[in-house]
């Protein structure tokens, strides 16, 4: 499945059961790409962490995470703010009460993009809203 694909199946908001495929998509693309950069579509990747963005549930931060830690091209290609589709607040407590290794450093990263003003402004709706423009064209 490539990205065209994907939007045309899922759309930008997907629910139900397609959250499910679409995060074992993602696992499989993450898995390939940290076996070997290039080896994930990152563009794919990209698109399925931001329709779990839109989904704005908290279980999906850690895979977001991961996808993003994959690999160089990964890191570039998702964004940051992919991992706040609950919002800044409800992300930092979320993984707060996490004690996995890669939820302490997504933490960190947060608060350190956060300190340095990355996220003033920040709007899960605006942010949304880009990257339905970035699809749309």
């Amino acid at each position: 499945m490539d990205v065209k694909e994907s939007w045309r199946r899922y759309g930008l908001r997907p629910v139900g059961a397609d959250l499910d495929e679409i995060r074992a998509l993602l696992r499989e693309h993450t898995v390939r790409e940290r076996r070997a950069q290039g080896a994930g579509d990152t563009e794919l990747m990209r698109l399925c962490c931001f329709q779990l963005f839109n989904s704005g549930d908290l279980d999906d931060v850690l895979l977001i995470w991961s996808a993003k830690q994959a690999s160089f091209d990964a890191a570039c290609s998702i964004d940051i703010e992919f991992l706040l589709g609950h919002g800044l607040d409800a992300t930092k407590a979320h993984l707060s009460a996490n004690r996995a290794p890669s939820a302490t450093a997504a933490l960190d990263r947060l608060r350190e993009l956060e300190a340095d003003g990355e996220f003033e402004g920040f709007s899960v709706e605006e942010r949304s809203a880009a990257c339905d423009r970035y699809y749309a064209d």
